[in-house]
């Protein structure tokens, strides 16, 4: 990311996860706000999206145009889990005891 005056910032301004999509049959790329707790969930969890919003950019062409889409959301819970432990990484078994 770089600043308004062109200088590199070190601030994070968002998070983007790869998430596998069953409908798409491919992975999609979704970014939620900095400031919402790092996600680390266990591979193939299911999980749910909070208030997602997808958009494309166009990018004028010689041929036409490039499009790109972006996909953001507010959080990333486990599914079923709601808003209510958004804040709280799921729990690690290690050697059958919970950390």
């Amino acid at each position: 990311m770089t600043n308004e005056d062109g200088t590199v910032s070190d601030e994070i301004k968002e998070r983007t996860y790869d998430l596998k999509c069953r409908e798409q049959g491919c992975m999609i790329q979704v970014s939620i706000p900095a400031d919402v707790p790092v996600k680390e969930y266990e591979y193939n969890s299911f999980v749910e999206l909070i208030n997602p919003v997808i958009d494309t950019v166009a990018n004028a062409t010689f041929r036409g145009a490039d499009v790109d889409w972006y996909l953001k959301a507010d959080d990333i819970v486990l599914k079923g889990k709601g808003q209510n432990n958004s804040n709280q990484p799921p729990k690690k078994e290690v050697s059958g005891k919970k950390e």
